[in-house]
C-alpha cells in the first residue's frame, strides 16, 4: 500500500509540472569545431570540416553550428549550396523575401548568386550541414553585414 501511494505522490508530481523541465536531452553528432572568422559573421559561429573540394568533389561541406543570435554576413554562391539543419532553430532570408524559421530536418537548396544570410535564432543555437559547390576556386562572396534592424525585422534580436 505504502509502494501504491509512493507512485501516485510521484506521477501526481510529474504531472503538474509546468516548467517542462523534463525535457529530452540531444546531443550533437558531429563536434563543435574551430571559430570561425568575425569578418563572416556576427557572433559565435564555429565549423567541423566534413568533405573538403578535391579531384573527386567540386564542392565542400561541414558542419556550421551557431549560438543564439550569430548569423552570417549577407553573401553569394556561385554554384549554389544546400543546408540541412540537424540541430536547433535559425532563420534563412533571401534578399528582397521574408525570413523564414528553420529548424532540424529543414532542407534549404540555394540557388546560385542567390544573396541571402542564416543563423541562429535569439534563444537557440542553430547547426546546419553547409555543402557549398565551388566555381573554379571561388565558393563564396562575402557581403556586408545582417544589421541588428534587419535581423530583428526577421525575427531574432540584436547581439547584445
Amino acid at each position: 500500500m505504502t509502494r501504491l501511494i509512493t507512485l501516485a505522490t510521484i506521477a501526481l508530481l510529474l504531472s503538474c509540472n509546468t516548467k517542462n523541465e523534463y525535457k529530452m536531452e540531444t546531443r550533437s553528432i558531429f563536434p563543435k569545431g574551430v571559430e570561425l572568422p568575425k569578418e563572416w559573421f556576427t557572433g559565435n559561429t564555429f565549423i567541423f570540416p566534413l568533405v573538403s573540394k578535391d579531384k573527386n568533389n567540386e564542392f565542400s561541406a561541414g558542419v556550421v553550428t551557431f549560438e543564439p543570435k550569430a548569423r552570417t554576413l549577407w553573401h553569394t554562391h556561385p554554384k549554389g549550396q544546400v543546408l540541412i539543419v540537424i540541430e536547433g532553430e535559425g532563420l534563412y532570408q533571401e534578399k528582397g523575401y521574408p525570413a523564414r524559421y528553420i529548424r532540424q530536418g529543414d532542407v534549404v537548396n540555394i540557388s546560385e548568386d542567390t544573396e541571402h544570410w542564416h543563423g541562429a535564432t535569439a534563444n537557440s543555437q542553430m547547426a546546419h550541414i553547409a555543402i557549398t559547390n565551388y566555381r573554379e576556386e571561388e565558393q563564396v562572396t562575402w557581403l556586408q553585414p545582417v544589421t541588428d534592424d534587419e535581423y530583428m525585422k526577421a525575427g531574432g534580436q540584436p547581439i547584445r
